[in-house]
């Protein structure tokens, strides 16, 4: 049986964690590599690190923390935010990072996945796609969830893990900062329609939503969240053994 992973989200701006709702009205939280160090030594699987204002700012991601929060982590480390070419991903891997996370690039040049994947390889290459429902369709949103592309959600990521997207991110907008559980109907649909694996992002409020989570969609390979894990609401080395507990496999430490 594959370990399901338990990912806290680190999203950056100017140089500080931040959460909102929404995707809006965001507040500061914690230094990125205190907040860093703390999930590594506290059993999280992986770390995702979003410079969230990179794209809508048109700018690069900020390397100087990223460089301090990969140096200072035992675990597999994604980053995204402003990742627009191979130059960018060349860049954060040089910085520590494990994994590539590319959302509007992507939007912008869908041959991007395709090139990176050849250079770097499938399992470097993350999807991270923003989702929310248009008048009862599934919709890509670019730029930190600002603006609509006005594509449909899941034929995007089937035709980015064609191009050779290696693992997927499907953050749930409407869900985000809400506190009311996963998505699990949009969820669903992805996993369903890929065979790359998949983490469920925006949403969780409590144990019983990571519970229902893995029990309603077995295929989903990980639970990220950020607001729980931030506020002490959740703390990963409980989180993960009452999942063990219920015959969820994790990896304890």
């Amino acid at each position: 049986m594959i370990t399901k992973r338990i990912i806290p989200c680190l999203d950056v701006r100017n140089g500080r964690v931040v959460k909102g709702v929404n995707f809006e009205g965001v507040r500061d939280v914690s230094s990125p590599v205190e907040l860093g160090k703390f999930y590594s030594d506290s059993g999280a699987d992986e770390l995702v690190f979003y410079d969230i204002t990179a794209s809508v700012e048109g700018r690069t991601l900020f390397t100087d923390i990223l460089r301090e929060v990969a140096s200072t982590i035992f675990i597999p480390l994604t980053v995204g935010g402003g990742i627009n070419t191979l130059e960018d991903f060349d860049r954060v891997l040089k910085c520590g990072a494990d994994k590539v996370s590319v959302n509007s690039g992507a939007i912008r040049n869908p041959q991007l996945v395709y090139e990176a994947a050849q250079r770097y390889g499938d399992q470097c290459v993350v999807l991270s796609a923003d989702i929310k429902r248009v008048n009862g369709e599934l919709h890509v949103f670019a730029k930190g969830g600002r603006e609509d592309t006005g594509m449909e959600a899941i034929e995007w990521i089937k035709r980015c893990v064609g191009n050779g997207a290696g693992e997927v991110v499907v953050n749930s907008i409407d869900t985000d900062g809400v506190k009311k559980g996963f998505d699990i109907e949009m969820l669903r649909a992805v996993c369903d329609a890929v065979n790359v694996p998949v983490i469920a992002s925006g949403g969780a409020g409590c144990v019983q939503d990571f519970i229902d989570l893995f029990r309603k969609i077995p295929d989903i390979d990980a639970g990220l969240a950020a607001s729980v894990f931030h506020f002490g609401e959740i703390a990963i080395p409980d989180l993960k053994r009452i999942l063990a507990a219920e015959g969820i496999n994790m990896r304890l430490i």
